[in-house]
């Protein structure tokens, strides 16, 4: 190695770094296993606070099942324990609290159906509702086998199914998620309607309507809520009927009030998206002219 000259020295140098940088540059295996989209989506929302967002829906809908699907299955293991009046409060209650728990955090969708509706008429990004979709049918599902468990040996979890006949069950649900759907988009989304006031007004319309269609249907409302109960509990009569209705009815009570709903914005502002259920504040009598108009 003494002997070699300096010329030989740096062309032997540059012949070793040509056989170097192909091996750095080399392609990556073929076999590779492309991510997920829907793991591509989630890295893509993740700098927007998606995963809170998500957390807070998996743990909103896991409550509401927990505690509608549990009175629901104690009800009708003992009314004497919890009356079907009583189940029916519960729901509505449970609603209420979590809107206005994590209302400000993820929207408290808690039903896929509401997602989809908000997304339709523009107040819920589309690319984030299968994220959404997926927490409510987790938290749902979790819920219902944790009261599986809580509740051994009854083996009936909450679960919907028709009382009468089908298309009854099925005309009772668009007609109770159209009610609920068209009272959560004018308190949460429309200036003019006293935002404080979304919870109670959700959750009484969520009560009132259950009340009756209890009876009927089972008043679920709600593709998540029927879900979960039927695959810890094994029971699937009618299931078609909670995985249609309640999209049939949100879809139609969310355009229904968008084409009733009064607005002085532009209309290039009616586009931007938002979420449901942030409550708007009230600006101070200066600034309002007198007129205490409620503004996002």
């Amino acid at each position: 190695m003494d002997n070699i000259e300096p010329a030989q020295a740096r062309d032997l140098n540059e012949n070793m770094n040509s056989l170097v940088f192909p091996i750095a540059e080399s392609p990556q295996p073929q076999n590779q296993i492309p991510p997920s989209p829907l793991w591509v989506m989630y890295k893509e929302q993740y700098e927007s606070g998606i995963h809170k967002k998500v957390l807070a829906e998996a743990i909103a809908t896991f409550l509401l099942v927990f505690v509608t699907c549990g009175a629901s299955a104690i009800n009708a293991n003992d009314p004497r324990r919890v009356s079907q009046l009583g189940a029916s409060v519960a729901g509505g209650l449970i609603i209420t609290v979590m809107i206005y728990a994590v209302g400000h955090i993820s929207g408290a969708h808690m039903n896929p159906a509401v997602t989809v509706a908000f997304a339709t008429v523009r107040h819920f990004p589309w690319k984030q509702v299968p994220l959404y979709a997926v927490a409510q049918v987790t938290g749902a599902i979790s819920a219902a086998f944790t009261l599986r468990r809580i509740l051994d040996p009854i083996n009936r979890i909450g679960t919907t199914s028709p009382s009468g006949t089908d298309g009854q069950a099925f005309a009772i649900e668009i007609v109770v998620t159209f009610t609920m759907m068209f009272v959560t988009l004018a308190v949460a989304t429309d200036t003019k309607a006293i935002g404080e006031l979304a919870g109670i007004a959700v959750g009484s319309s969520v009560c009132i309507t259950s009340i009756f269609a209890g009876p009927v249907s089972g008043g679920s409302m709600n593709p998540a809520r029927t879900l979960g109960p039927a695959l810890a509990s094994k029971y699937y009569k009618g299931i078609w009927i909670y995985m249609i209705a309640p999209f049939i009815g949100t879809l139609l009570g969310s355009l229904t009030y968008k084409v009733i709903q009064v607005s002085d914005k532009p209309a290039h502002a009616m586009t931007t998206p938002s979420f449901s259920f942030k409550f708007p504040r009230r600006k101070n009598s200066s600034s309002s002219h007198g007129q205490g108009r409620v503004h996002v």
